[in-house]
């Protein structure tokens, strides 16, 4: 383990790499675990036991200026690298902090270079990570004792907040080997010490021993002529896997060394930015939970090809679009068109705070359609501006959901989407374009659904148990807002609103048929046409439809929800302030008719919210003007 750090040399790992991610579970405490076991061999005198690698590094060459210290560049096993110097950290303050000096000053030799340097203050670490790791490592390569890292980086706690921030994970790593050592040498409650008995500067000795000769790394060192990318690509499944963006990321400015672009000065101005917890946090789309970073990239592609990319083959697909068409003339001008597709990802991407395009992140996430992102980046890519997009947007969002209240196959949207993406490229990122695209549409796995197969779903489709939750509220919640005068308040919800059939879906049992008739449990199942058969199958043909459905904001109590028409709807309208239930305090009685009623009343507005209306047609929000 100690080979690699004893000659004076500088190990740079590249700017491209990502962030120091290891962690506690997954990775210190089995790196701990083999080196305490070689520990107890050594002091146990079983010094014959096999030797234990703890994995790869790959090492390329780098020009080095006359004077100064000899550099290499870390292709592979940065992560692993990185805590090896941590723990040799920790080791080093352990001794000097039992006396061990000369320990200590042994064990600062593979952390920090000695003699001459033309730039000590950077020269001296035998390590040097990347821009965004560099504060956090130099501080624990230079804090000298536990108690100072402790004071450098003091736990925080926030307001209200059960437990405290976390220090940085190079910090932390620290700790955790530095809290290891100490209980390995000298015990805790309980616990003794190994070889508690023997003096503790044999027990260290022995164990620098078998740091240097019974836990070894494997260095590939390449010459000029190897490839570096090849090597990577097929050594980095061991430590903490590479996401594909990570992967990306390291072929982009690899290419970016080879053209002898500034990779620094690339990675700040632009690939910076995927770096954030934002980028590589996991979020769910369809069946996928990936992070953020992956499936974007995933949608720029698809976006640039104008055709699906699996995303366990987003690496390859990547390569192999680069080097065969060959789209940017320099590695800058793809950073440039990666963060400019970025920044319009995360505007329409869940969770967007941006004002224009927010309420179009929401139905994006809410209805999970993954496959209308490359269009709308394309539009973006192309130039189009806030209002197009939006009246573009509109359109998708009046195709989708009609297909969605209808029933339609979903299984078609990547081919229709695919094809929209050609249809921008090719012919403009216009809404007008979007529209002509959308109409021409004529089979029944993708056509864009009239306002007569929309409105007879509507009116009829059991809609509750079509849609789920989230999807029909956001229905519900897109028709009420059209209830709102310029004088209502628009109201933000602090909890969740939940759906409520007006009239209970148990109503046998609590609102009798009209006319005295007895209701018939499960009267879809009888062939029988008496009254109450035929009345029975019409209010359960009913129940479910949009006219029966409204939005609450608190819940009611049992008595109120089977109760009586007149202390249903007290309930509803003490139980939510929403516009669409204003309307119904007009209602005398609640029943088959009614229902109908208020269902047409509902599509009428879900026409103008959803219709089949060419651009110029479309209003869009003013902010967007």
């Amino acid at each position: 383990m100690l080979d690699i750090f004893e000659k004076k040399m500088r190990l740079e790992i590249p700017t491209f790499q990502r962030q120091y991610v290891w962690r506690r579970e997954h990775q210190w405490e089995p790196l701990w675990e083999d080196i305490a076991r070689k520990f107890s061999e050594f002091i146990e005198d079983r010094k014959d036991a096999p030797v234990h690698f703890l994995g790869a590094m790959v090492i390329d060459q780098k020009q080095t200026q006359t004077g100064k210290v000899e550099r290499r560049s870390v292709i592979d096993g940065q992560q692993r690298l990185t805590t090896f110097q941590i723990f040799l950290a920790a080791f080093r303050d352990f001794c000097r902090a039992e006396g061990l000096d000369d320990f200590a000053e042994e064990c600062d030799a593979y952390v920090t270079n000695k003699g001459r340097m033309a730039e000590s203050e950077v020269e001296r670490f035998k390590v040097w990570p990347t821009l965004s790791d560099r504060a956090q490592f130099t501080s624990v390569i230079l804090a000298g004792s536990k108690a100072a890292l402790e004071a450098a980086y003091p736990l925080i706690r926030e307001k209200y907040a059960r437990k405290p921030l976390p220090r940085p994970r190079m910090v932390e790593a620290y700790l955790f080997f530095y809290d290891q050592l100490a209980e390995f040498f000298k015990g805790s409650e309980g616990i003794p010490a190994v070889a508690e008995n023997m003096p503790l500067a044999d027990r260290v000795e022995e164990c620098f021993e078998a740091l240097k000769t019974a836990l070894k790394v494997v260095a590939i060192d390449l010459d000029r002529e190897d490839d570096a990318q090849v090597i990577f690509e097929t050594l980095n499944a061991r430590g903490e896997p590479l996401l594909p963006a990570d992967l990306l990321r390291n072929y982009i400015f690899l290419r970016a060394a080879r053209q002898e672009e500034a990779q620094e000065k690339l990675y700040e101005q632009y690939w910076a930015g995927f770096d954030q917890i934002f980028w590589r946090e996991e979020v769910t789309q369809g069946r996928l939970k990936r992070p953020r970073s992956d499936l974007f990239m995933q949608h720029f592609l698809a976006s640039k090809q104008a055709r699906d990319i699996p995303i366990k083959h987003l690496f390859v697909e990547y390569k192999y679009w680069i080097e065969r068409d060959k789209p940017f003339l320099t590695v800058e001008d793809e950073l440039i068109a990666l963060v400019n597709q970025r920044d319009s990802y995360r505007r329409i991407a869940p969770d967007s705070d941006d004002q224009t395009f927010s309420k179009l992140a929401h139905f994006l996430d809410v209805f999970d359609v993954s496959t209308v992102y490359p269009p709308l980046l394309a539009m973006f890519d192309r130039g189009a501006t806030d209002v197009e997009v939006l009246r573009a947007a509109e359109m998708l969002e009046s195709y989708l959901i009609r297909r969605a209240v209808c029933g339609a196959e979903t299984k078609a949207y990547n081919r229709i989407f695919m094809g929209l993406t050609r249809a921008i490229r090719e012919s403009g990122p216009t809404a007008k374009v979007v529209y002509d695209y959308l109409s021409s549409l004529r089979s029944a796995t993708d056509q864009w659904l009239s306002d007569e197969v929309f409105a007879r779903a509507w009116m009829s489709s059991d809609i509750y148990n079509v849609l789920n939750n989230r999807r029909l509220t956001y229905i519900l919640a897109r028709v009420s807002e059209t209830y709102r005068s310029a004088k209502t308040e628009v109201i933000k919800f602090d909890s969740q609103v939940t759906i409520e059939h007006v009239m209970p879906q148990s109503w046998i049992e609590h609102w009798p048929l009209q006319n005295g008739l007895q209701g018939v449990k499960d009267a879809w199942l009888r062939d029988e046409e008496t009254p109450e058969i035929l009345a029975s199958k019409r209010r359960d043909n009913l129940i479910h439809t949009f006219g029966n459905l409204t939005l609450i904001t608190g819940s009611l109590n049992s008595a109120i929800k089977h109760g009586a028409w007149v202390e249903k709807r007290a309930g509803i309208l003490a139980n939510s302030v929403l516009p669409i239930n204003g309307r119904l305090s007009q209602y005398d009685s609640w029943d088959e008719a009614t229902i109908e009623q208020r269902g047409h009343e509902l599509l009428e507005r879900a026409l103008k919210i959803w219709p089949r209306a060419e651009p110029h047609l479309i209003a869009v929000p003013a902010e967007a003007e």
